[in-house]
């Protein structure tokens, strides 16, 4: 332990210094730098010139994780960016929570080209990060079709609409002709499990005077399995849980294309297909428990739930020139995503013990099911017309457009035997299970999506915005978004934004932004229901209803339909260029959020005796529902979110070659400053328990930072980096005792060599000593460790997998 401290300490001192040292040896200038298009509408600029802090990954970065996921990737290199590992989570165990500057997921709008990139159907609805939220997709992009990504760390709702409160991302495709790729991947941990290998090809075609590129990708990533002994449910104790990454295969067929008509105008288009596959564990039933049929699971039994992930997007626009330098922009953008269920080793426990005669049961079930399909789509039309004009004597940069946009959502109902009780799912009829209780309804792992939570529902809105950008003289330049958005199911709304940047001198610029926003509550929040199996604060599996708004439960609880979060963000900082190689940006931040939309915590029964209705008003409302515990989406909440980003980087050169030195330093911090609730039964500390708050305050890390040192000379490209992700809690499975895990470092290595400009091999290790999280306390967080629960679970930012090793072959023509 003492030696790996050591290391680290070693490599972030080293990098620190090097990086504050004087420069040697220094030669030559560096390429263009690439631009960015997002916070402004105003002609690209470089990251260093813009208002509000934009960071840029580029390819090479990428390359150089080693990584095969979009996700992981981004949260390897931006400190802002969180990319929670999940597991025994259901559905969130293959699409995982995308988070940026530790806010919640659908509060971070995705943009592909420039253009709204849809949202997810899952509803992260387990006690996870992104809880009650549906994100969006980021794995769904394969990493050979991207050139660059853009990091908008900034409120920017009255820009880009709903769901920017956090910031936007903006992922850039790979594009031109004649050029092409070929990769190939393979690694494991060093616990021997976890096998990733990947491969992808990615070409470049002329389209006329255009191009279209296309990009193949495939890849498939092991089970890891960290679960301890379960000393509880199982003698002699054994391993019963499946606890680390599921098994996932994927598949990606992407393109990005221009077609010229004139010299003035073009056609384009860009999207892909994606189909991705996970198998993952869910809680294990033990022998004596009522969801087992000894029969059939003598020993009792491990619910396995496949699912599949479909994606598909397509955009098409024109731009045109029209003379001035101005341009217009049309498009309509449509994209899908839908995921199927299925659960298998399993069985329906009242269709086993459902009395056929009063002699007998029926003594059968099915083993497997289809338990239902989650499907989420969105067409986006656009219209844009931007340029310069003379404004007050100064030359303005004007951008105006309109938007419309249409939602929808659904949900299918599994097959009957996912879902019913009994094959004639008559109540009345009574069932009794092993133990002498109500038999469960449904197959095990959870109960499939019954036809009266089946929804096909959709909205729409249309907005309007207006952007101006103005330079006074060469070193001010202020900027402001007004955003008028209309919807079709809550109402409308009107946001703002003011920038400025100004330097004063060549080596010295500030900048800052006041805006407001909001975001619109997902048609996945206002339309999903559904009942789920989970553990409960005693390790006892608990059946849980998700009841939507406007259902018969809500309103006996008085829970007011959703509307929109409202939100209020500042940011100032710095940026400094004292030498030519060597530059340091800070920012800092505020983000007030009101009315957020979470969701609850899960209502239980009053305890105790109850003699009236009236004395147990939560036991009342479920007891006809025969569920344990309920929870639905509410607006229950406010939250205030302030912190810092410094990023520096430091460039070497000399004739042993070329030495790169970053750091990226991340700080933040979100407090619930206010729970309320509509509901004549429940307060706001009921509705939104403190478990929950201890989610959104500290299940993300408060601090991420990143160092980095890359060296390249002649063939060689040799890359060091060091993540550290500060302490997170949680208290959902342990309350009140609040779990602790604690910061770590992680390191990783690689190294690329050149065998010509065609042909490279590389290789590397991440979490090269080998680092796990915090162990849960035997005693304190009973019974979870009892249970085979090893390391985090509802907070995990870097995983339990350990150290991971890999090599990659690419073949450029």
């Amino acid at each position: 332990m003492m030696r790996t401290k050591t290391c680290h300490r070693l490599l972030i001192s080293a990098a620190l210094f090097a990086a504050f040292g004087p420069a040697r040896g220094q030669s030559g200038g560096d390429a263009t730098p690439t631009v960015v298009v997002l916070g402004s509408r105003a002609p690209a600029k470089t990251a260093l010139e813009t208002a509000v802090p934009v960071g840029l990954v580029s390819l090479k970065d990428m390359q150089s994780t080693g990584m095969l996921e979009l996700g992981k990737v981004l949260q390897d290199l931006d400190p802002s960016f969180n990319f929670s590992t999940t597991f025994i989570s259901d559905g969130t165990d293959i699409i995982r929570p995308a988070t940026l500057r530790g806010l919640g997921p659908d509060q971070l709008l995705v943009l592909v080209n420039g253009k709204r990139r849809h949202q997810q159907a899952l509803v992260n609805v387990q006690q996870t990060i992104g809880r009650g939220s549906a994100g969006t997709d980021i794995n769904a992009i394969p990493l050979s079709a991207i050139d660059h990504i853009e990091v908008l760390r900034d409120g920017a709702a009255a820009q880009y609409g709903s769901d920017a409160i956090a910031g936007v991302i903006n992922i850039v495709l790979k594009k031109g002709a004649g050029k092409g790729q070929l990769s190939a991947t393979g690694g494991a941990t060093s616990e021997g499990d976890g096998k990733q290998v990947g491969a992808s090809a990615w070409r470049g075609f002329a389209l006329g005077d255009g191009y279209i590129d296309l990009a193949v990708e495939a890849r498939k990533r092991g089970e890891t399995n960290r679960a301890g002994a379960d000393s509880l449910r199982v003698q002699p104790p054994r391993v019963t849980q499946r606890i680390g990454d599921s098994l996932a295969k994927d598949a990606y067929l992407w393109l990005n294309s221009v077609l010229p008509t004139s010299t003035e105008g073009e056609f384009y288009a860009f999207g892909g297909l994606s189909r991705r596959t996970g198998d993952a564990g869910g809680f294990f039933r033990p022998k004596g428990d009522g969801r087992n049929v000894p029969a059939v699971y003598p020993e009792g039994f491990l619910p396995n739930i496949l699912t599949t992930v479909r994606d598909a997007s397509l955009a098409l626009g024109y731009r045109h020139a029209l003379g001035g330098q101005w341009d217009f922009d049309a498009s309509v953008n449509h994209g899908r995503n839908e995921l199927a269920f299925h659960e298998r080793n399993s069985i329906n426990v009242s269709y086993w013990y459902e009395p056929q005669c009063s002699c007998s049961i029926y003594g059968e079930s099915p083993r497997e099911a289809d338990t239902g399909k989650l499907r989420f789509k969105q067409t986006t039309v656009n219209l844009d017309v931007k340029g310069p004009m003379m404004l007050l004597g100064f030359e303005t940069f004007v951008a105006i457009g309109a938007e419309y946009r249409r939602e929808g959502y659904q949900i299918v109902a599994g097959e009957p035997v996912s879902y019913q009780y009994g094959r004639t799912n008559n109540t009345a009829i009574k069932i009794l299970d092993q133990t002498g209780h109500i038999a469960a309804a449904g197959i095990q792992g959870f109960p499939g999506y019954t036809p009266s939570t089946e929804v096909n529902e959709s909205r729409h809105n249309v907005a309007l915005y207006l952007d101006l950008e103005q330079k006074f003289g060469k070193s001010v330049t202020i900027g402001s978004a007004l955003r008028r958005e209309r919807y079709s199911d809550f109402g409308d709304t009107t946001t703002g934004k003011m920038t400025l940047r100004w330097d004063p001198l060549q080596q010295l610029g500030l900048r800052g932004s006041a805006s407001t926003g909001f975001r619109a509550p997902g048609v996945q929040q206002k339309f999903y229901s559904s009942v789920s199996t989970n553990l409960n604060a005693a390790g006892v599996l608990t059946d849980t209803l998700t009841a939507r708004e406007g259902s018969a439960v809500t309103r006996a609880f008085g829970i007011a339909p959703l509307k929109q979060e409202q939100s209020k963000s500042y940011s100032a900082g710095l940026v400094l260029r004292p030498a030519r190689d060597l530059t340091l940006t800070a920012d800092v931040y505020r983000t007030l959020i009101y009315d957020r939309i979470v969701f609850s915590s899960n209502i239980e029964p009053e305890t105790g005796a109850c003699l009236t209705p009236a004395a147990c008003p939560v036991k009342a409302i479920l007891a006809p529902l025969r569920v344990g515990q309920a929870q639905f989406f509410t607006n229950a909440i406010d939250t205030a979110t302030r912190g810092l980003d410094i990023v520096l980087e430091k460039t070497l050169r000399g004739s042993a070659g070329k030495l790169v030195l970053s750091g990226q330093l991340g700080l933040n911090r979100t407090e619930v400053s206010g729970r309320h609730s509509s509901s004549p039964v429940l307060s706001g500390a009921q509705l939104f328990d403190d478990a929950q708050v201890t989610l959104i305050e500290r299940g993300q890390p408060r601090q991420h930072h990143v160092v980095a040192a890359d060296f390249s000379t002649g063939p060689w490209e040799l890359n060091a980096r060091a993540n550290y992700y500060g302490p997170v809690q949680g208290q959902g499975f342990t309350a009140p005792y609040i779990q602790t895990w604690e910061g770590k470092w992680l390191a990783d290595l690689s190294a690329r060599y050149a065998f010509s400009r065609q042909l490279s091999f590389s290789a590397g290790a991440n979490n090269v000593f080998d680092t796990y999280p915090t162990r849960w306390d035997p005693v304190k967080a009973a019974p979870f460790p009892q249970l085979g629960f090893t390391y985090c679970w509802e907070s995990c930012p870097f995983g339990i997998n350990g150290r991971s090793m890999y090599v990659r072959a690419d073949y450029s023509f």
